[in-house]
C-alpha cells in the first residue's frame, strides 16, 4: 500500500503541464509556482502569496530539508517550482527534481566535471530555466544542456565555446523567451570578448548572438583603442529580463578587461557597464544605456534589470532599474534607454563625487598606474549579484548593500587570450565612515528615498524575497534565515539553517499550502577575501541544503 501511494505521488508530481511561452508570459497568474529565475519576466522577485504573513510568521517552521552533497562553491541557485515539483542546480552542475511538498528526490542529473576548470568563475551555478518539457542549465565548461523535466534524461547538449581557449563559462540562469533559451557568459576578468546567445529551446540550434563589444564596422567599435576590443571582457554573467509588450530582452553587461588598467583601451568601451535592449527574435540592438564609460574600478551593470511601470513627474512611464556594482542604482526609460535618475545605495562611495541630472559621472577618482589608491566600495561591490525585490504593495525596492573599501594598485599586464587579466592588485579595507558590514533597506525605486534599514555585522549576500504577506526574506553568512516586516524593517522571525546564505529564497504553494524555501550553503568563494576585514569569516559554516518552511498548526 505504501509503495502504491509513493508511485501515485511520483506520477502526480511529474504529471505537471508543459511550461509554454504563454505560461511564462502569464506567470503572475500562477502564484503557486515559481517558473523563472525571478518568478516573472519583470524581475520583481515578488509573490502575491499571503497565507504566511506578519500576523502568523511566528508559526513558520521547517517541514523538510534536502542535502545536495556539494560543499565547494556552496548553493547559489534560485529554486524553480512548477506544479508541485522543485528543480534546483548545484555548484558542480548537478540538477535535482524534488517533490516540493515533501522534499523527496524524484530524479537526479550529474553533469561530468570539467577535467581542468581553469577559470576563476566557479564552481558556481545560480539557477535553471524551464520550458517545453525541458530543464535548461549552463555549465562550468560553457555548455548549455537541456534535460527532460520528467526524467532528468539529457535531451541535448551544446558546446558554446571552448573553455580552454576562452577562460569563460556559464554561472547565471538561462532565460526562456518564446521559443528560445537566452544565456550569457562570464569572462569580465579574462582576455575574452563577451556575448549573449539564443538557442532554439527544443533542438539546441543556435539562433543569434549579440556581441557585447562591437567589431570592426559596427557602431561603437570606435570606443575601443586599437585591437583592445578583441579581448575587452564585457561579460554577461547574470540573467536578463523580458518585456512581452515590446518584445525586448534587457541584459546587463559587465566590466571591461583589464579591470583596473585602462590606458591600452582608451575610449568609452561600449557596451561594458551598460544595459542593452535586444529584439528577442533577432538579437538586434534596439538601445543601450552605458552607466560608466571607461570603467577602471571593476564595476558591473550585470545585475538584475527590474521592469517597473511607475509615475514620474506626473507621467506614467515604463522604467528599468539596475543596480550597478559600484554602489549606485540607475533608472532609465525602458522604451528608449533615456536616463531618468540615479541614487547611491551605500554610504561609502569615493570613486566619483556624484551623478548629475543627465546621468553623467562627476569627479572621477581613477587609480593611478603603480600607485596605491583607496577606493570605496571594494571590488566586491556596493552590492553583490544577489537580487533585490520589488513589492507592488508598498511600491518599494528592497535590496542589500555592503560597506567596505579597498586599496588598488593598477599595473600593466600582457593580454593572453583566455587568461585572467585584472590589471592590478587589490586588498579589502574597512570603510572610513561607519562600520564595515551589510544592510538591507527599503527604497523608493526612482528617488532612492530610504524608508528603513536593517543592519548586519557581515555582508548580506543572499537575494531578497518580497511577498503579499508584507514580508521580506533573506539570509546571512552565519546561517540565519530571517523575515522582516516589509513596512518597518523589524525582524519578525528567524531560523538557523547551519550554513551561510548565498542563494535566492522563493515561495510557492502545493495543494493550497504556502511554503518558503531557501538554499543554504556558503561555499568557499569568498573565504580568502572576507577575512581581510572579518577574520572570523574564515569559519563561516558551509554545506549545501535546501530548507522548506510552512506554517505549523495554531
Amino acid at each position: 500500500m505504501i509503495r502504491l501511494l509513493l508511485l501515485l505521488s511520483l506520477a502526480g508530481a511529474l504529471g505537471a503541464q508543459e511550461i509554454t511561452s504563454k505560461r511564462l508570459i502569464e506567470a503572475d497568474r500562477e502564484p503557486h509556482n515559481w517558473l523563472t529565475y525571478a518568478r516573472t519576466y519583470n524581475a520583481w522577485r515578488y509573490s502575491p502569496l499571503d497565507k504566511i504573513n506578519r500576523s502568523n510568521i511566528q508559526r513558520l517552521a521547517p517541514v523538510w530539508s534536502f542535502q545536495t552533497g556539494d560543499v565547494e562553491g556552496g548553493l547559489q541557485c534560485t529554486p524553480l517550482v512548477a506544479d508541485g515539483v522543485m528543480y534546483i542546480s548545484t555548484s558542480w552542475n548537478r540538477v535535482y527534481a524534488i517533490d516540493a511538498a515533501t522534499g523527496r528526490k524524484l530524479w537526479h542529473y550529474i553533469y561530468e566535471k570539467p577535467k581542468n576548470l581553469g577559470v576563476p568563475f566557479g564552481p558556481w551555478n545560480r539557477g535553471l530555466a524551464l520550458g517545453y518539457g525541458l530543464v535548461f542549465m549552463g555549465t562550468l565548461d560553457n555548455h548549455l544542456v537541456a534535460l527532460d523535466a520528467k526524467t532528468g534524461r539529457e535531451v541535448w547538449n551544446v558546446a558554446i565555446e571552448d573553455l580552454a581557449q576562452c577562460g569563460c563559462n556559464i554561472t547565471g540562469a538561462p532565460l526562456v523567451v518564446k521559443d528560445k533559451v537566452i544565456v550569457g557568459v562570464t569572462g569580465g576578468e579574462m582576455a575574452h570578448r563577451g556575448y549573449i546567445n539564443a538557442f532554439d529551446a527544443k533542438t539546441g540550434r543556435h539562433v543569434w548572438r549579440f556581441w557585447t563589444i562591437p567589431g570592426p564596422g559596427e557602431p561603437g567599435h570606435e570606443t575601443w583603442e586599437g585591437d583592445s576590443w578583441k579581448f575587452g571582457g564585457a561579460s554577461t554573467w547574470m540573467t536578463g529580463s523580458y518585456d512581452p509588450e515590446s518584445n525586448l530582452v534587457f541584459w546587463g553587461v559587465g566590466n571591461p578587461a583589464a579591470d583596473f588598467y585602462g590606458d591600452d583601451r582608451k575610449g568609452a568601451n561600449l557596451y561594458t557597464d551598460s544595459v542593452v535592449a535586444l529584439d528577442a527574435d533577432t538579437g538586434k540592438l534596439k538601445w543601450y544605456y552605458q552607466q560608466i564609460p571607461h570603467d577602471v574600478w571593476d564595476w558591473d551593470s550585470a545585475y538584475e534589470s527590474v521592469l517597473l511601470d511607475l509615475e514620474h513627474k506626473g507621467q506614467k512611464r515604463k522604467l528599468l532599474l539596475n543596480v550597478n556594482k559600484g554602489g549606485y542604482v540607475f533608472v532609465v526609460d525602458r522604451t528608449d534607454g533615456k536616463f531618468v535618475s540615479a541614487w547611491p545605495l551605500v554610504q561609502n562611495l569615493n570613486w566619483i563625487q556624484g551623478i548629475d541630472e543627465q546621468g553623467r559621472l562627476i569627479g572621477r577618482n581613477e587609480p593611478a598606474l603603480g600607485k596605491s589608491s583607496f577606493i570605496c566600495p571594494s571590488v566586491g561591490g556596493g552590492r553583490s549579484w544577489n537580487h533585490g525585490a520589488y513589492s507592488p504593495k508598498t511600491g518599494w525596492f528592497y535590496t542589500t548593500g555592503i560597506e567596505w573599501c579597498q586599496t588598488v594598485v593598477p599595473q600593466k599586464e600582457e593580454k593572453v587570450e583566455g587568461k585572467q587579466i585584472m590589471g592590478g592588485q587589490f586588498e579589502f579595507k574597512p570603510p572610513p565612515s561607519g562600520e564595515a558590514g551589510g544592510h538591507l533597506g527599503a527604497y523608493d525605486p526612482i528617488t532612492g528615498k530610504r524608508h528603513w534599514i536593517y543592519r548586519s555585522k557581515y555582508p548580506l549576500l543572499a537575494s531578497a524575497l518580497a511577498t503579499g504577506g508584507d514580508l521580506v526574506f533573506t539570509g546571512d553568512p552565519e546561517g540565519e534565515f530571517f523575515a522582516l516586516d516589509a513596512a518597518t524593517g523589524k525582524k519578525l522571525w528567524s531560523f538557523m539553517t547551519g550554513s551561510g546564505h548565498r542563494g535566492s529564497p522563493v515561495t510557492y504553494a502545493v495543494n493550497g499550502r504556502q511554503y518558503i524555501a531557501t538554499p543554504s550553503g556558503w561555499g568557499s568563494a569568498l573565504a580568502g577575501l572576507l577575512p581581510q576585514i572579518w577574520p572570523e569569516a574564515e569559519y563561516f559554516p558551509s554545506g549545501s541544503v535546501i530548507f522548506a518552511f510552512a506554517l505549523s498548526e495554531p
